[in-house]
């Protein structure tokens, strides 16, 4: 599968990891990377959304502070370099990049046209934000952070959103959860799962808290609402 660059909207270019179907053609939707950059678990994502028929990307949204990030969870130093690197991230930069990779998706050759988000951690707090502020045809948040603060920006939103909070996240803690759970409840366009037991990236394979049965109950969710929404 080939890196691509894509044009930013500020100027400048950053680069992305792309996999496409089989057949060339489906639904676009774009993978919103961890701390650790757009390593091998997101582009593993990509492959496997890619098998499932769509035309995955996931850009590189650290490229202002460094290109082509790929970090693991596996060390201590790694871990810090990832924090580093996420403490100096500019976030209003962040979703107008993701805005500029679903465009660039939707003028891909074989795109149907409907492009979508899924992010995770760091990720799926964009993939929220992605609901709110681009033109994304459904968003997807696997346990987000920090976002009980924004809870008004869920109001711009105009797509479907879904987000899939981990009730065991210390980066996500249960006041956090409670108040995205009430300020959501109303809004008939974001659906809000949360998963008993389950640890901060309980979906990341091979990861110190992976739940396999909590991962395979939100991906199956996810795979449901991308049939929906983008098919």
């Amino acid at each position: 599968m080939p890196d691509i660059t894509i044009a930013a909207s500020d100027g400048g270019s950053f680069g992305a990891y792309l996999a496409s179907p089989a057949s060339g053609s489906g639904p676009g939707v774009v993978v919103i990377q961890e701390i650790f950059g757009v390593n091998k678990v997101m582009r593993d994502i990509c492959d496997g959304l890619a098998g499932d028929g769509y035309i995955a990307c996931a850009p590189d949204l650290f490229w202002r502070q460094e290109p082509g990030v790929q970090l693991s969870d596996k060390t201590e130093a790694e871990w810090e370099k990832a924090f580093g690197y996420l403490q100096g991230f500019d976030f209003e930069k962040g979703v107008a990049d993701i805005a500029a990779t679903i465009g660039h998706v939707r003028g891909l050759g074989g795109c149907s046209g409907k492009v979508g988000t899924v992010g995770y951690c760091m990720g799926g707090s964009l993939a929220y934000m992605s609901a709110c502020f681009t033109d994304s045809d459904a968003s997807v948040g696997y346990y987000p952070v920090q976002i009980e603060g924004n809870m008004d920006k869920a109001e711009g939103a105009s797509k479907p959103a879904m987000l899939h909070i981990a009730a065991e996240d210390d980066y996500c803690p249960p006041e956090a959860q409670k108040t995205i759970q009430d300020a959501l409840a109303g809004n008939a366009l974001f659906t809000v799962h949360l998963y008993p037991g389950a640890d901060h990236a309980f979906a990341r394979i091979g990861g110190e808290h992976y739940d396999r049965a909590a991962a395979e109950l939100a991906n199956g969710r996810t795979a449901e609402f991308f049939k929906a929404h983008l098919g």
